[in-house]
């Protein structure tokens, strides 16, 4: 896991004292998170919802076929603030 890597794409400053601490919590949760490759799912049965009554009566089963994507420009159209194609929000540090 390269954490610099993930850093920056999260636009943080790292420093390498940062760097050396958390490569190995980062390794760690990554190979938590990889023994659910293990895990044999070919006889699970498709389970949505149901954990409220609301969603229990939804019914939310549906295909999972590829469709066009919204597009840029339309998902920005209506947007209250966007800039330089993304949407603008309010800082939440």
């Amino acid at each position: 896991m390269d954490v610099k890597q993930v850093a920056k794409l999260a636009h943080l400053e790292i420093t390498e004292e940062e760097v050396a601490l958390y490569t190995p919590q980062m390794d760690s949760i990554v190979a938590y998170v990889e023994q659910l490759n293990e895990l044999d799912t070919e006889n699970v049965e498709i389970s949505i919802g149901g954990l409220t009554a609301e969603s229990a009566a939804t019914e939310a089963d549906r295909q999972d076929v590829p469709h066009e994507s919204l597009g840029q420009k339309k998902a920005l159209d209506q947007a209250p603030s966007a800039v330089g194609g993304h949407f603008q929000v309010p800082k939440v540090l």
